[in-house]
């Protein structure tokens, strides 16, 4: 028998209701880190994609749904951002892209204006190391418990609670830093 996860590559209802599902949180996530209404909707659509080549590798004992899918997100915007620079560097422009109507464009705005404050903690916790930032980004951004950013991040539990203390730690003064989820 296939596992949800696994099912939803096979099945288009079961992964039309998982799209419907996290849809949102997922564009959410997105929004907060890109400025750019055409991008986010590509990344969407990348990070779905994504999700039909690798549902037999979400382990639900690991962690949730959405702790798996904001893993293969940072991967997305990860691979989006490597890519934008090549091409920059080749054309000194950024094509290809599909063209948005009014009111996906305003949407959109709608949602990146939403994450405005997002991104401003983002430029704040900029001067952390690499892997500090990511464990703070996903449990005081994104919400997710301390194990489903370890999961997200595909790192021990262990060593994402001593980078989130570090984060912590270091920026201390900023309001943001000290919520979000725990466990």
């Amino acid at each position: 028998m296939l596992r949800k996860q696994a099912k939803i590559a096979t099945d288009p209802v079961a992964f039309d209701a998982f799209y419907r599902r996290h849809v949102d949180a997922v564009t959410r996530f997105l929004a907060r880190r890109v400025d750019d209404p055409h991008t986010v909707a590509d990344l969407v659509a990348e990070v779905f994609v994504a999700v039909l080549d690798s549902a037999h590798t979400y382990r639900a004992d690991l962690g949730s749904e959405i702790a798996w899918l904001y893993g293969v997100a940072r991967k997305t915007i990860s691979a989006e951002r490597r890519r934008a620079y090549r091409q920059h560097r080749l054309t000194d422009r950024v094509g290809g892209r599909r063209e948005l109507d009014g009111d996906d464009v305003a949407e959109l705005e709608e949602r990146i204006d939403a994450e405005r404050d997002a991104r401003r903690m983002f430029t704040a916790m900029a001067g952390l190391p690499k892997g500090e930032r990511a464990v703070l980004e996903l449990v005081v951004v994104d919400q997710l418990t301390v194990t489903e950013a370890a999961l997200a991040l595909g790192i021990r539990l262990s060593t994402a609670k001593v980078r989130l203390h570090r984060a912590r730690r270091t920026l201390r003064n900023l309001p943001f830093v000290m919520s979000g989820a725990s466990g």
